[in-house]
């Protein structure tokens, strides 16, 4: 009976995505189109199993399509809500919005929207007393005063705007970003002097990017270019990347600079932004794309936003789309510049790798100070296994980057090392794996890598048992690293602690080929060979490199190690 449900279960769901069967809409959009036919339970079934793969359009077509059938059903309508605000379509979330408010005015989610919408029609009166309605528990602790201090000022209530921010004892770990903010109304306010004390806390013990920007605009436009300059090198010193921030492109500007944030509405997005990013470090990733494209809808040209935006796309696997979201950022802007990079890993991914190449050449020649397309070229070839040239771009990298001068650059050895072994350049390779572990010497996967390599090819093979044994204290549940010591002892005869320790990396990361192998040919040495035969099976089955097919397939043949005697 229970196989008989299951069936019967089964054909509905496969009826109901059959009758809902998305297509591409006429107009070329990207949106889908669901066919007229559909059924209220069809599409809520379809609905779900999109939600549950992550894929928020088509999640969005269904449930809009079941709510359309199902009016008075709730939780269809509020998941449709959600779901219409993550995929940006704010005029449809906010008439389901208005409608949720009349069953409980309450509900945070559509008292934001319909916020947002006041804002966006300049009535911040009216959306100062939304915000102010927002339930003061959770995330809307945090943003509900944010929103109504901004509302504020945009009706030119700044002294009750800034009094808003103050922060509170309950809030007190979030006091950089109310500093912030305060810093922003105030820069708004031409009030120099709360602008700068609240940017100097902001800054107390932190240098977010966005907070550096806004800091280091505010000397810029004030001709005190030493100390924007000593605050970009302060940022480099802590984060040692330039990606989102160069202080050198960020002073050629001088001081015609505008501010960070021009208006009310400006200050409701970074408010909104904030929050976004805020739940996405916890993982919340649906609801900081709703934050994302609120945000969006009061500053449609925010660049940070767009690339919150563009990476949740490329999260669900939506490449074309996160495209044409970096492809509409402003090219000359250094937030426009890290766009094209992420770009060029798209087209990499979407199999359009001559056209990768191609951006990152056109953006190393645009901007020759800076190195991270250079970089961005070296694993975009490494990945297409064009070792040399991957080698090659690394070191115009290293060139730019100061070579040894700067400890952070142990990265870029450690690349070019990888690339020159992969090469089979073990001779370029070694010298350049010693300079990253010079550079940080407790780095576990260059400790790793040079231990491993060692080992693998017999040579210094206690020196790399020892980098080997330093990297696992350093990374205890690293697969790959626990492999590498249990390669190195296996190397070194030692089969039965072998086994011990590849097998405890086969449970870390059961996915990876050549630990299943390194087990396999572990298991052979201790007279397991039935498991032996198992584990170099399974190998084969995990997509193995090149060269390891032939020899797999040789010891599955002949159930044992060729020319390898027992111990």
């Amino acid at each position: 009976m229970k196989r008989f449900g299951i069936v019967v279960m089964a054909a509905v769901v496969g009826a109901g995505l059959a009758a809902c069967a998305p297509r591409p809409d006429a107009s070329g959009n990207g949106k889908m189109h669901i066919a007229g036919n559909e059924t209220g339970l069809g599409a809520y079934l379809a609905g779900r199993y999109a939600h549950a793969r992550g894929d928020t359009r088509a999640a969005a077509e269904y449930y809009s399509a079941a709510a359309r059938r199902d009016p008075d059903n709730i939780d269809i309508q509020q998941r449709s809500f959600a779901l219409l605000l993550a995929e940006g379509r704010l005029d449809e979330a906010g008439a389901i919005a208005q409608r949720l408010l009349v069953i409980d005015d309450d509900s945070p989610l559509p008292i934001l929207v319909m916020g947002v919408q006041e804002a966006r029609s300049g009535r911040h009166d009216l959306a100062e007393k939304r915000f102010a309605a927002l339930p003061a528990k959770g995330i809307n602790g945090f943003l509900g005063p944010l929103l109504t201090a901004w509302s504020r000022a945009g009706q030119g209530k700044f002294d009750d705007g800034l009094a808003t921010l103050a922060p509170r004892a309950d809030t007190a770990g979030f006091a950089p970003i109310w500093e912030y903010h305060a810093g922003l109304m105030g820069d708004l306010a031409a009030r120099p002097d709360l602008a700068e004390s609240h940017f100097k806390a902001a800054l107390l013990n932190q240098t977010s990017v966005r907070t550096v920007e806004a800091a280091g605009t505010w000397y810029q436009r004030a001709g005190r270019m030493d100390e924007a300059k000593a605050l970009y090198e302060r940022y480099l010193a802590e984060h040692g990347d330039r990606s989102l921030l160069d202080g050198s492109r960020q002073l050629g500007a001088g001081s015609n600079l505008p501010r960070v944030v021009e208006s009310a509405n400006d200050g409701l997005a970074e408010a909104l932004f904030d929050t976004a990013s805020l739940v996405r470090q916890g993982n919340a990733q649906e609801l900081s794309l709703v934050f994302t494209r609120l945000a969006l809808s009061l500053r449609p040209d925010f660049p940070l936003a767009q690339l919150l935006l563009a990476d949740a796309m490329g999260a669900q696997g939506r490449l074309e789309e996160a495209n044409a979201v970096y492809r509409a950022m402003n090219r000359s802007s250094q937030p426009g510049t890290f766009a094209r990079l992420k770009l060029a890993v798209n087209l990499d991914e979407l199999k359009q790798t001559d056209a990768a190449i191609a951006e990152l050449k056109a953006l190393a020649a645009q901007w020759p100070e800076s190195y991270e397309a250079l970089v961005t070229l070296g694993d975009v070839l490494r990945r297409q296994k064009r070792y040399g040239e991957a080698a090659e771009a690394y070191g115009g990298a290293l060139a730019r980057a100061g070579g040894t001068r700067e400890a952070r650059n142990w990265s870029l050895f450690y690349a070019r090392g990888i690339a020159y072994e992969r090469a089979k350049q073990w001779n370029k390779a070694e010298p350049d794996m010693l300079e990253a572990l010079r550079l940080n010497p407790d780095q576990p996967d260059v400790l790793n890598y040079l231990g491993y390599t060692w080992v693998d090819q017999g040579i210094n093979v206690e020196k790399g048992r020892k980098l080997i044994e330093r990297a696992v204290e350093l990374r205890p549940n690293d697969g790959a690293i626990v492999d590498s010591l249990g390669w190195a002892l296996y190397r070194m005869g030692e089969f039965q602690a072998a086994v011990k320790h590849l097998e405890r990396a086969s449970e870390l990361k059961p996915e990876d080929p050549t630990i299943n192998e390194h087990l396999g040919d572990a298991f052979w040495q201790v007279g397991r060979d039935t498991e032996a035969r198992f584990q170099w099976q399974r190998a084969m089955g995990l997509d193995p490199e090149p060269e390891q097919i032939e020899p797999l397939k040789a010891k599955i043949s002949t159930g044992r190690l060729p020319a390898t005697p027992k111990k």
